[in-house]
């Protein structure tokens, strides 16, 4: 893998994290391709998750980013009552993997801790997360977004944000 490349890779994950902690939604969309899917997967057992969201049930599923551009306009019009305020959070992403791909395409594989507090109550969601990434230029853009969230329970509101 070209280091260049690692770094560029890395850069934009850690620029996505930056873009969602200040909630700049409109450039945070812009990272996603419209038929970007995005998925949060449920456990079926202590170590299997849904594999096909189709076949099972999800906390987040969107098929292309029109769901998340939904949720977006939620929050903006405070038709979101769980999330009235918004947290303030901060992604932490590590142990980036890369991997090419056909056609300019890469799957990044992230490391993810987000630390929230809303409310006077803080808290932190962590787990795995696997990209596939398109090159577009200088930039990369989200095909996919796949969660494995590791935490054994949820006891606050869990939405894109966290993630």
């Amino acid at each position: 893998m070209n280091l260049n490349l690692h770094f560029s890779i890395e850069q934009f994950l850690l620029h996505k994290a930056e873009l969602c902690d200040a909630q700049d939604w409109d450039a945070y969309l812009e990272l996603f391709d419209p038929d970007s899917e995005f998925h949060l997967p449920q456990w079926e057992s202590e170590h299997r998750y849904v594999q096909d969201p189709n076949q099972g049930l999800s906390y987040i599923y969107y098929e292309d980013r029109s769901g998340l551009e939904d949720r977006v306009f939620r929050l903006r019009t405070g038709k979101s009552a769980a999330s009235t305020p918004l947290p303030r959070t901060l992604h932490q992403i590590s142990n980036l993997r890369v991997r090419a791909l056909e056609n300019e395409q890469f799957e990044a594989r992230v490391v993810w801790h987000t630390l929230y507090a809303r409310q006077g109550r803080q808290g932190s969601f962590f787990g795995h997360c696997t990209y596939l990434l398109r090159q577009d230029g200088e930039h990369f853009r989200i095909r996919r977004k796949h969660v494995v969230l590791l935490n054994d329970t949820i006891d606050s509101v869990l939405d894109f944000y966290h993630l």
